[in-house]
Formats: C-alpha cells, sequence, structure tokens
C-alpha cells in the first residue's frame, strides 16, 4: 500500500471520500512525517493537534453522512508570514518572537473552513526577504535534495518560501501555502521540484498575512502536482472587504477547467530573458519546453519584453521603499520584542528594539528603502522605479497582442549551496531575474518542474499569464508536467 505521506491533495481528498483511510489516519501519518524530519529545519512550530482537530471534525461530518468539505483529510503547512490565530507568527524574525495573533488571516480561514488541517508553520526568509532561507533567526532551512556527485554541501531550498518548499518535496506536507514578492514561491518550487502558483495580484487577500512590500506581495499554493496547486488556489482565493486591493471577483472552477490540450493558444518566448551566461543546462530544458508546448497544440512566437533589463532594479527601489515604510510599525510599543535600556527614551527603546530583532539582510533593504524615499532622492530613484514599473507593464500588454502566454525559465540555475552567495547580496538578488517582471506586473506566474541539472537537481520552466488568466497558466502547466513525467524525489537522509 502507498504510504499515506506519499499521497497528493487530490489523492488524500478522494481517498478520504472513498472512506480509503479516515482524516486521522492521514493526520497522524503527516504529524510523524514532520517529527521524524527536524533536520530539514523546515517548521518554526509545529502543531500536530490542529491537524487532529481537523481531521476528527472532517471523520465526524462523514460518519453523520455530510457532505465532504473540499480539503476535508488533507493536513497543510503554513508559511510563517500568515498569521493563525493563537499559534505563533513571527515573520521569522525575532523582533516578533512569541506574537500569538489573536486573529485569522484571511487565506488560512478559508482554508481551514474548507477542511484542512494545519501540520506547523514553516520557516522562511526573515519577513520574506532572501532566496535562500538564510536570513530566518531560526536559522536556516535545508533543502531535502542533494547533489548526486556526493557534494555535502547543504543545499539552499530557494526563498524566501523555504520551509514551504522542503516540506512538499520531503513529503512531510502534501502542500503549503507561499508568498512571491519578487519570486518567492517560484524559485523555491523550481529549487526543489514541485510545483508553484503566484495568481494576479489581488486574487488572494492579503489581510493578515504579515507585509514585505504591499504592492507586490501575493500569497499562493505550493505542492507537488499542477492539479493540486489549482485545488488549493480555488479554496485560497476570493473577495475580501478587509484587502483594499482584494478582486471583487468570482472565484474560477480552476481544477474542473482543467486540460491539457494547448491548440490554438500562442506561447511567447521572450528574446531578453536570454541572459547573459545562461547555463547550458537551463538553456537546452527551455527549448524543450518549447517543443513540449509545441506538441500540445501550442503555436509558438518570439516576443520582446524590451524593459526588462530595469526589472531588477526597479524592483529593488520599490520593494525595499515599501518594506521601510511597512517595518516602521515593529518599534516595541504594542506586541513582539521590546528592548528597554535602563533610563532610555522612546528613540533609545525604538532603537534598542530594531537593532535587536531585525535581522542584517532586513536592515539592509529598510536602509535602501529608507533612502530612496528621503526627500533628496524620492524623485531620483524611487519615482523613477515607479515609471520604470509602468513600462515594464507595459511591455507584457504590447506582448499580449502576438501571444496568450509567456514560457521562460524559472531560475538561471539549480539550488547552490548554502553559504555560496550570502557574501554577495547582488548575486542573490540574480536569482529573482525571471520571476520579478511578471511581479512588478501583477501577472498570474507558475513553475513546473521540468528535468534534473548534471548534479541530479530539479530545473523548472516558468508560465506567465494574463492577468486573471490563472486558468491559461495552470492548463499549460499541466502540458508542461505531463510532457515532462517529472516523478523523482529526493532520497531521505533526514
Amino acid at each position: 500500500m502507498t504510504a499515506l505521506t506519499d499521497l497528493t491533495v487530490a489523492e488524500l481528498r478522494d481517498g478520504f471520500r472513498a472512506g480509503d483511510f479516515s482524516a486521522r489516519e492521514a493526520a497522524e501519518a503527516f504529524n510523524g512525517a514532520v517529527a521524524s524530519a527536524k533536520g530539514l529545519n523546515a517548521f518554526i512550530v509545529e502543531t500536530p493537534e490542529h491537524a487532529l482537530a481537523a481531521a476528527d471534525a472532517a471523520d465526524k461530518a462523514r460518519a453523520a453522512g455530510e457532505a465532504a468539505k473540499p480539503l476535508a483529510g488533507v493536513p497543510l503547512a503554513i508559511k510563517d508570514l500568515f498569521c493563525t490565530k493563537g499559534v505563533q507568527t513571527t515573520a521569522a524574525s525575532h523582533i516578533l518572537g512569541g506574537f500569538k495573533p489573536v486573529y485569522e488571516s484571511t487565506i488560512t480561514a478559508k482554508l481551514w473552513d474548507a477542511g484542512a488541517g494545519m501540520l506547523g508553520k514553516l520557516n522562511m526568509d526573515q519577513f520574506a526577504m532572501g532566496s535562500s532561507n538564510e536570513t530566518s533567526a531560526f536559522g536556516n532551512v535545508i533543502s531535502p535534495w542533494r547533489r548526486s556527485d556526493g557534494g555535502n554541501a547543504p543545499l539552499a531550498p530557494g526563498g524566501s518560501s523555504g520551509g514551504s518548499s522542503a516540506a512538499v518535496a520531503a513529503r512531510i506536507a502534501p502542500a503549503a501555502t507561499g508568498t512571491d514578492t519578487g519570486g518567492s514561491i517560484r524559485q523555491p518550487a523550481a529549487f526543489t521540484g514541485i510545483c508553484g502558483i503566484k495568481p494576479t495580484y489581488g486574487r488572494c487577500s492579503r489581510w493578515g498575512v504579515v507585509a514585505f512590500a504591499s504592492s507586490l506581495d501575493q500569497a499562493g499554493p505550493m505542492a507537488r502536482t499542477v492539479k493540486d496547486c489549482a485545488i488549493m488556489l480555488e479554496a485560497m482565493s476570493g473577495f475580501d472587504p478587509k484587502d483594499a486591493t482584494s478582486l471583487d471577483m468570482p472565484v474560477p472552477a480552476w481544477e474542473a477547467g482543467l486540460s491539457a490540450d494547448l491548440k490554438g493558444k500562442r506561447i511567447g518566448i521572450p528574446k531578453e530573458y536570454r541572459v547573459d551566461n545562461m547555463p547550458a543546462e537551463i538553456d537546452a530544458l527551455w527549448r524543450q519546453g518549447i517543443e513540449w508546448v509545441k506538441d500540445a497544440g501550442a503555436e509558438v512566437v518570439e516576443v520582446s519584453l524590451p524593459h526588462t533589463k530595469y526589472a531588477l532594479p526597479a524592483y529593488y527601489i520599490i520593494a525595499p521603499a515599501e518594506a521601510s515604510s511597512n517595518l516602521a510599525r515593529y518599534d516595541g510599543v504594542r506586541y513582539g520584542l521590546r528592548e528597554l535600556p535602563e533610563g532610555a527614551g522612546l528613540q533609545d527603546m525604538y532603537a534598542a528594539t530594531r537593532a535587536a530583532g531585525f535581522g542584517k539582510e532586513v536592515k539592509r533593504r529598510i536602509l535602501i528603502g529608507t533612502y530612496v524615499l528621503s526627500a533628496g532622492f524620492y524623485d531620483a530613484y524611487y519615482n523613477q522605479a515607479q515609471k520604470v514599473r509602468a513600462l515594464i507593464a507595459r511591455d507584457f500588454d504590447n506582448a499580449w497582442e502576438q501571444c496568450d502566454l509567456l514560457l521562460t525559465p524559472t531560475a538561471p540555475s539549480a539550488a547552490f549551496a548554502l553559504g555560496e552567495k550570502s557574501a554577495d547580496p547582488i548575486a542573490m538578488y540574480l536569482n529573482d531575474v525571471f520571476t520579478v517582471p511578471s511581479s512588478l506586473a501583477g501577472l498570474p506566474a507558475m513553475s513546473v518542474p521540468a528535468g534534473l541539472d548534471g548534479q541530479g537537481l530539479p530545473l523548472g520552466l516558468q508560465v506567465i499569464g494574463k492577468a486573471f488568466d490563472e486558468q491559461g497558466v495552470l492548463n499549460a502547466g499541466l502540458a508542461l508536467e505531463q510532457r515532462a513525467g517529472f516523478m523523482r524525489r529526493p532520497e531521505r537522509w533526514w
């Protein structure tokens, strides 16, 4: 019999409904898997009792003959950026140490209403700032993957949703929530051989999600299959009057609409994404992806996104600017850490609290953001970056006149070793080169595992779609998934 922890979200849901196993059996299996995987450091807090309570409620409802909820029998892992009522939420930062929200984020409330339970809160880059999960105050998350050449250096699981990607890839959670500001769902999904989708900005409520850059942050699901992502996204999406940026639109039936037939679709290949020094394996995978979408019936066309080269500089002005504003609320007054030196005044308390509570990368971005928002530099940097953002969005609009979707690599390399890039912030930021443009434009985009590099590490392909066309993105992802046939999983060493 297949172990319950090897089942996908769809298989868990359907197996529970068919009576193949109880929800409690599934919850106990995953609770055990989480408890036995401490070596990955994927979880900050484990909540086995939450998973069991939801499972018992699902079993009780089934015994009473009630219709099963959409995610009944499915325990999930939650990135520690989502506020969970009564359960510590820290954004992986000391400054929120011990903070237990008295409210539930809209997205987690939706997931619990759909019948899911919580396995725990996942480790991440502090305040979602990072591409390798090395900025957490709770230590590095370690990828479950290892290089095939026997190199023992632990690998980065990607970031900032590194705990999410590691947990799903290691089969200790069937799916997880992630957030994506400049690629933080898609890049870690690519690094660990799983699927992850960033929906259109506004599809998923940001209420109760600790803010990094409010005009960019968007939650989404991370799971092993495209179908699982569709199931999760349906449960997570929907209008929320508590979020001023929430889309007041009905949630499509994405799972029911899944189709790998791309006949009549035009897939654009942006020529600017062929960056200097692109590894041959990434280029070869991209060319293979082009053949796969052709095989699925799509027409492939070359398109131009001329302002792509300015996307990373614009992003690393806009995102830190918004972060410096959002993180000003952490001052030691109302909640979280408070450092109060003897005889200190209010300003001294602010300074001491932030010095002790924020990590190095968070401080770097706050300083950058404060600088570009300051009186002498606001027009020179922040306003210019916003103009570039508008040009990038216009590039995509122009591209949609020639195609329906775009196909690109997800990341410029496979997973790198922990510590390999941490001394060079610019090298780390370049990991987001393929994901940032669609974030600046607020477009839906998905990473699908498509193969392995020469060291046996996963590589991903990215599909970018028009605003609100998550169905098109999921369908193209499904076409790639079926043709790639990616079934590899990391060998258990933890």
